[in-house]
């Protein structure tokens, strides 16, 4: 088999969005075996809207977990918070909470951006200096595009731009459509929490599944990633 000068492509990696959080122990007891069970490269953090030294404190009590398992922790929203709470970044729904926020992160830490509804905006992200964008989320009225859609976006970003693509995944079969679609990363959040089998269970057979569809789409070099 002739050797190609381009490496591998590497399979995408997790991105786990955790429930929104009230109390964190339970949580920080169990994310350091999940993050280590699966290839979880970030761990979204969705706080309870409360006052900020609540919400710092929140956050606090779970960076360790996340982090010292190697993993990075952004806050959903609150980039204000993000120094102050240790976390390594923010992730910013629509093109002006991003453009806000970008001087309370930058360049020390991830600006992450979805609410992204036309290719414009997502180009307009990408420019302006998104670490990645998120294509597939619900909005605010929980509506969302379709799976196809979805993956659509995220093959033709995947093409053309420099900066990782997410897909979100409300499904096991979703995270595999977004794997071949060519996403850097997969999120996944309730699909995780709510599975009977456990959230350790179901982070694991979805790593494996988007391992297994990323390397079926790319070719088997890639499953090793």
């Amino acid at each position: 088999m002739a050797t190609k000068p381009v490496p591998p492509r590497p399979a995408p990696r997790l991105y786990l969005a955790t429930p929104v959080v009230d109390d964190p122990a339970q949580l920080a007891a169990d994310l350091p075996d999940l993050v280590a069970a699966a290839d979880v490269a970030a761990v979204l953090v969705r706080l309870r809207e409360t006052d900020q030294r609540t919400m710092i404190s929140r956050v606090k009590a779970l960076a360790p977990a996340i982090q010292n398992a190697g993993a990075a922790l952004l806050i959903d929203g609150h980039p204000e918070l993000v120094a102050r709470a240790g976390a390594d970044g923010a992730h910013l729904t629509g093109l002006a909470a991003m453009e806000d926020a970008m001087p309370s992160l930058k360049p020390d830490r991830i600006a992450g951006v979805g609410g992204l509804a036309t290719r414009h905006d997502s180009m307009a992200a990408g420019e302006a200096g998104a670490d990645y964008v998120l294509f597939g989320e619900p909005d605010a009225k929980g509506q969302r595009p379709s799976a196809e859609a979805i993956a659509e976006r995220l093959q033709w970003w995947d093409e053309l731009f420099e900066p990782p693509c997410v897909g979100f995944a409300v499904s096991r079969e979703e995270a595999c459509e977004f794997a071949a679609a060519g996403a850097d990363f997969v999120l996944v959040g309730d699909v995780v929490w709510a599975d009977p089998r456990g959230a350790r269970a179901a982070l694991v057979d979805i790593g494996q599944a988007i391992r297994q569809a990323h390397a079926k789409t790319f070719g088997k070099a890639g499953a090793a990633g």
